[in-house]
């Protein structure tokens, strides 16, 4: 990029450059389809490990086993070889620990941003509409901003419209990634592979995560409730949600089948 003119005031050529930074070049067809394919396998590593999911570890590890190299797919083998090695009442006890029972890893999105307020239920509407104008019927098995739901849908709508709630929810996504790295959960490495897909942070979102880490989410008397539990609020602050059933995907009989 060439060097812009000093007349131009700093803040605005501190924009400019920043704008230019976030663009995503053109991908051709057979990128696309490998963003998908990770896209896609993020969704299913972050659904809750119920039996269907635990008798298609061997798949996923063939799928994960023949991504090309890149910093996700690293990320996801470390993962991986964790999630098969484990019993499977191991991986539900952890996943609901991590997922379930705190807060700041919790994978509703909307609650990052909005917190208790009723600008969240306006959230979790929009992005409904968002996947219905796209012509993607969820089935109504888990809330919009559950991030399965939300990678599914930037599968199969593409890096442009389909990836623009996961940028919307960056700081969401870091805060995710640090509280589960804090843990010493191995799903830091879903996470992470996750992130290294979005433009990289900008000094403005650091200091949103740190202080989104620190105070909680916005919060308001009446509101929804929240979803999660344990760390922004005292564990009687809350009602937790009733347990959904796992976002529906097709079988998986071989590493193809995920496509």
């Amino acid at each position: 990029m060439s060097p812009l003119p000093g007349t131009v005031p700093a803040i605005v050529r501190t924009r400019i450059r920043a704008a230019a930074a976030r663009r995503r070049p053109s991908t051709t067809p057979e990128e696309a389809e490998r963003r998908a394919l990770l896209l896609r396998l993020l969704s299913l590593l972050l659904q809750y490990p119920d039996a269907e999911l635990t008798d298609s570890r061997p798949q996923l590890a063939a799928a994960v086993d023949v991504l090309p190299p890149s910093p996700a797919a690293a990320e996801l083998t470390a993962f991986i070889d964790w999630f098969t090695a484990r019993e499977p009442q191991a991986l539900e006890r952890h996943y609901v620990e991590m997922f379930d029972l705190r807060r700041k890893s919790s994978l509703y999105l909307t609650y990052y941003l909005h917190g208790d307020t009723r600008r969240r239920g306006m959230a979790l509407l929009a992005l409904a509409q968002r996947y219905r104008a796209a012509g993607w019927d969820t089935d109504g098995g888990e809330l919009p901003d559950h991030l399965p739901v939300v990678l599914e849908f930037a599968a199969l709508a593409g890096p442009g419209r389909g990836e623009a709630p996961l940028r919307q929810h960056r700081r969401g996504l870091e805060l995710i990634h640090r509280a589960l790295t804090d843990a010493d959960s191995p799903y830091r490495h879903v996470l992470a592979a996750l992130l290294t897909l979005l433009p990289p942070p900008t000094g403005a979102d650091l200091r949103a995560v740190a202080e989104l880490a620190a105070q909680g989410p916005p919060t308001e008397d009446v509101g929804l409730d929240p979803y999660g539990a344990g760390e922004f609020a005292p564990p009687d602050a809350f009602v937790p949600p009733e347990p959904a059933p796992p976002t529906v995907m097709p079988p998986l009989s071989t590493p193809e089948g995920l496509r």
